[in-house]
């Protein structure tokens, strides 16, 4: 059995898309949506237009990857053999599981194709992924030469949607609560690295991502420095000086592109530091716990 997990916040400009996909999709699959706290009236909504729904609502905003954790438990709970991700802004092509149940081998993350909204481009933080693994795989060559393969490996690949076999979860376990919102996804991938666990792509399969609509830009620059400080000392892939390294490239990056954009202060690039010195402990602590196989967070 398939759970999909899907996190909501205020998603009714979404969610008929979203679940509706799921409707159509050619494979059978239980959604689970976990709402964190909404002000609109998307709980009442899916309570009344899609009964098939577990429906997991919370009274306080956990965040994404906290939020996703609850799902991933009720799926362990329930004996699922596989959980499916997908944003509430999100939606799946009719086949897209199918395809990806193919090319699973019960331990790898399997992504699809992340189209825009309207499917006419890719996703433009997706295509990103694809360049920056363009030297390890081909699949940019083979896209354009029309002579794609079955699946291709990545190093990244946003968590808008992905398949997860029930395997996975309980040797890695869930999102680290060190991120709120946003590089939650970054860091898991970290972790399967370090594990050896492969990441792929499958060509076949498709799902449209409204990220445009989003309008959630604030929320992405909110802690950016703090986001980037934390991903580069989470991150179980680095030792000391390649840790130091990375701190030294956000404190470049801010210097020459955040603060010179206007968008932040010289006194919001102190406070960023003196979160993270205040959350360094919980950067060990992380280090410790994912450097283990295990269920962790959950």
């Amino acid at each position: 059995m398939i759970y999909t997990i899907i996190v909501t916040y205020n998603a009714m400009p979404w969610i008929d898309r979203c679940l509706g996909s799921l409707r159509q999709s050619t494979i059978r699959t239980l959604p689970v949506v976990v709402d964190n706290a909404s002000s609109d009236s998307c709980v009442e909504y899916i309570r009344e237009n899609y009964p098939e729904v577990v429906l997991i609502p919370q009274n306080k905003n956990l965040g994404f990857g906290q939020a996703n954790n609850i799902g991933f438990k009720y799926a362990l709970e329930n004996q699922a053999d596989y959980v499916l991700l997908l944003n509430q802004d999100a939606a799946l092509h009719p086949e897209a599981l199918a395809f990806l149940l193919e090319q699973s081998d019960e331990i790898s993350l399997v992504s699809p194709m992340h189209l825009n909204g309207e499917g006419t481009y890719l996703d433009y933080n997706f295509k990103n992924t694809l360049l920056q693994s363009a030297r390890k795989n081909t699949l940019m060559d083979d896209i354009i030469l029309d002579k794609c393969i079955l699946q291709y490996q990545v190093d990244m690949v946003c968590a808008a949607c992905w398949l997860l076999p029930i395997v996975l979860l309980k040797e890695i376990g869930g999102f680290d609560p060190l991120f709120f919102h946003y590089g939650e996804d970054d860091n898991y991938l970290h972790r399967l690295k370090f594990h050896d666990i492969k990441r792929k792509v499958i060509p076949q399969a498709f799902m449209y991502h409204a990220r445009e609509r989003q309008g959630n830009m604030k929320a992405f620059r909110s802690r950016i420095i703090l986001r980037q400080l934390l991903l580069v000392g989470a991150n179980i892939n680095l030792n000391f000086w390649e840790r130091l390294a990375g701190y030294l490239r956000v404190l470049k990056r801010c210097y020459f592109e955040y603060l010179p954009s206007g968008k932040y202060l010289p006194g919001y690039f102190i406070w960023s530091l003196l979160l993270y010195l205040l959350k360094f402990h919980q950067v060990i602590t992380s280090r410790m716990t994912n450097r283990k196989i295990g269920g962790h967070w959950l």
